[in-house]
């Protein structure tokens, strides 16, 4: 009944009653104080740059003093843009050529029962002899690190590509004392293409490849498979503007030629003399770009079969740097 205080439930025990708040004690005045400044990228443990800053100075202590080739590939470089992820490189030529090169490896992966040649027992003493990691895989495990390429049952994994500065190819040409001769790609998206145009560059003694950040293949291991090796020797400059670029090497005395299928005139009949040249390839379905095109000295094409439509820039360039090393070595 009501006002019978002896019912269940009818009077509250003591200590149940919820009082007033009486403060935080502090707590939230100190959860807003913060832990000081949030540390580089490079001094946290867990983070890739402090992994990739850890497998650079490993190995740089293994072999004292990387070469330029090697600081490259490393993240070094002066200027130098470093792409983001560890790559790996497969193929018995790309890995003897990575190596000779002296570019620090993270790990060198053989197949099981790997059918032996000179290439195979290279890479085995090279490793040996500067300690790198060495495993013994399956073919199957290999498929996937390579993400299905050829690899010959060979492939090592490598620091990120660090691109280098665009003054940095002029200073190599320089430093051999032949004229620079450099390579420009406008709009490649290809890794493959990539690939080619640096092996060609290498063949015939130019100085470095130009590529653009935006819109354009980077050095992956795709290029790296590709390249065949070239890509440890040539250096690749990554730039933000490609017209910018350009337009800088022709105030510093460089004649710029275009390579597309509509040009005033043929790669045959330019004169391909011994002064500094920039070779500009641009896509196989576009060709080259209007800003890009503004800035040649001279477009020119190379004659081919009607029922061809196009060349792709890999074979392009390849054809223009053998006529210009053919021209170069008549004078």
């Amino acid at each position: 009944m009501a006002g019978n205080s002896e019912r269940r439930g009818a009077t509250r025990k003591a200590g149940s009653k919820k009082g007033a708040v009486v403060g935080t004690g502090g707590h939230g005045r100190r959860s807003l104080e913060g832990k000081g400044p949030t540390p580089k990228a490079e001094d946290r443990p867990y983070h890739v740059a402090a992994k990739r800053k850890a497998a650079a100075e490993k190995g740089a202590g293994r072999s004292g003093r990387p070469s330029a080739s090697a600081s490259r590939s490393a993240g070094g470089g002066r200027g130098g843009r470093t792409s983001s992820t560890h790559e790996i490189v497969s193929g018995r030529n790309s890995v003897v050529e990575a190596m000779r090169a002296g570019i620090p490896v993270t790990t060198v992966y053989l197949a099981a029962r790997l059918e032996a040649d000179d290439r195979t027992r290279e890479i085995v003493s090279t490793a040996a002899d500067a300690g790198y990691p060495l495993l013994e895989v399956s073919r199957t495990e290999l498929d996937r690190l390579t993400d299905g390429s050829v690899h010959q049952g060979v492939a090592i994994q490598v620091p990120p590509y660090a691109y280098a500065d665009e003054d940095d190819l002029l200073d190599a040409a320089e430093a051999s004392g032949r004229a620079p001769l450099v390579v420009a790609l406008d709009g490649v998206t290809d890794p493959r293409n990539l690939g080619a145009v640096l092996r060609s560059a290498g063949a015939f003694g130019a100085h470095g490849v130009l590529v653009p950040e935006r819109r354009a293949a980077g050095v992956t291991a795709s290029a790296w498979k590709v390249s065949a090796g070239a890509a440890a020797r040539v250096p690749v400059a990554r730039v933000t503007n490609l017209v910018r670029t350009l337009q800088a090497y022709k105030e510093a005395g460089l004649f710029v030629v275009g390579l597309d299928g509509g040009g005033d005139t043929t790669v045959g009949e330019v004169p391909f003399t011994t002064d500094p040249l920039v070779l500009v390839v641009g896509s196989e379905g576009k060709g080259l770009s209007r800003l890009v095109r503004a800035q040649c000295d001279a477009v020119a094409a190379i004659p081919i079969a009607s029922a061809v439509e196009s060349l792709n820039a890999g074979v392009a360039a390849g054809i223009a740097l053998y006529e210009v090393a053919r021209q170069r070595a008549e004078q």
